[in-house]
């Protein structure tokens, strides 16, 4: 007893009164739906990353994350003269879908049909597709209701307010994307690391590009309403980046870069939902930011640490066997003799 109150009721008011605890007990509906929707991105994100990262389009995810925005703008605006309602999640994310892949083939296109080298193509892409989404965009803000279409949201995230059914849509795209990695591992690692081999054995690298990108296309989309078409490269890339510090085979890197991916947006939510000032997608990104510093100083395969105790351990070495082939010299052929 404590002031005539059970223990039990003072820590239910300590529970009450702190948003800390509350955050990290999961004791709200909402914050359990979007620790439970972020983890399930950053587990795909930080899979399907790793393959574009080995495939050096670790630029592709930005590229197609701002190649979006059109798809999303029209969407809004075809969307009442087919009888749709124009604000639906559906439709928007339907438009996003196909402005994404449509930006996909063009990178692909160019890069198969011209001399142009990858990052040209991926600038050429994004540039467009992004002038064109802020064009369009203008647009929606003209229109009748536009200014409350809250299209930003597409832009920036709006974690705090998913809802069971924006979760529905993240498990609906995550889980077959992970099934998916898992599937076409070994093809696509190959690809990754030797393309030339891949087309003599009979693997079609242009289908499996199609794949890939279609892959980070749906986790791009999916991503759009936690934390936005500007932060999702993000989730694509540090997880997967972080991942090389801790091995050197694909399959652990992948798995690693799932779990850091879903730890990097646990750990974000929570902390955006204990400081309600803290914007969710952003605070995700800081998270995986901290994990990626933490993988490139301790990191047990690349870590800086371990390289620097190789290096000395190599410097001693080879120290110790000059000395020893020193001493095993003639007296006149050692440095230093006459």
């Amino acid at each position: 007893m404590i002031e005539g109150l059970p223990f039990g009721n003072v820590w239910g008011l300590a529970q009450a009164a702190n948003p800390w605890v509350r955050a990290f007990g999961l004791q709200d509906h909402n914050t359990r739906i979007v620790v439970l929707a972020t983890t399930l991105l950053g587990l795909a994100a930080g899979g399907i990353g790793v393959f574009t990262l080995l495939r050096r389009r670790a630029l592709m995810g930005d590229a197609l994350s701002h190649a979006m925005l059109p798809g999303i703008g029209l969407a809004f605006l075809v969307a009442p003269s087919l009888g749709l309602p124009e604000k639906s999640l559906p439709v928007l994310i339907g438009g996003a879908v196909i402005s994404g892949l449509v930006a996909a083939a063009a990178i692909l296109l160019i890069r198969w049909r011209t001399r142009l080298p990858e990052d040209a193509a991926l600038g050429i892409v994004l540039s467009v597709f992004f002038g064109a989404g802020l064009v369009i965009l203008s647009l929606v803000q003209q229109t009748s209701g536009g200014s409350a279409a809250g299209l930003e949201s597409f832009i920036y995230g709006k974690t705090a307010s998913i809802t069971i059914r924006d979760a529905g849509w993240i498990a609906a795209a995550a889980v077959p994307t992970l099934i998916l990695v898992g599937v076409l591992m070994k093809a696509w690692a190959l690809v990754c690391f030797d393309e030339g081999f891949a087309r003599t054995s009979g693997l079609s690298v242009g289908a499996v590009d199609i794949v890939m990108m279609a892959a980070v296309v749906l986790v791009i989309v999916t991503g759009l309403q936690a934390v936005g078409a500007i932060l999702m490269i993000a989730l694509l890339v540090i997880p997967a980046a972080a991942a090389r510090f801790w091995t050197h085979r694909v399959d652990v890197m992948v798995v690693v870069a799932a779990v850091l991916g879903g730890v990097s947006c646990l750990f974000g939510s929570l902390l955006s939902a204990a400081a309600e000032d803290l914007p969710s997608g952003a605070t995700i990104v800081l998270v995986a930011a901290a994990i990626f510093g933490f993988s490139m100083v301790l990191g047990s395969q690349r870590g800086l640490w371990w390289r620097l105790r190789a290096h000395r351990a190599r410097r001693e070495r080879t120290r110790e066997v000059a000395l020893a082939a020193q001493a095993d010299m003639p007296l006149g052929q050692r440095s230093g003799g006459s």
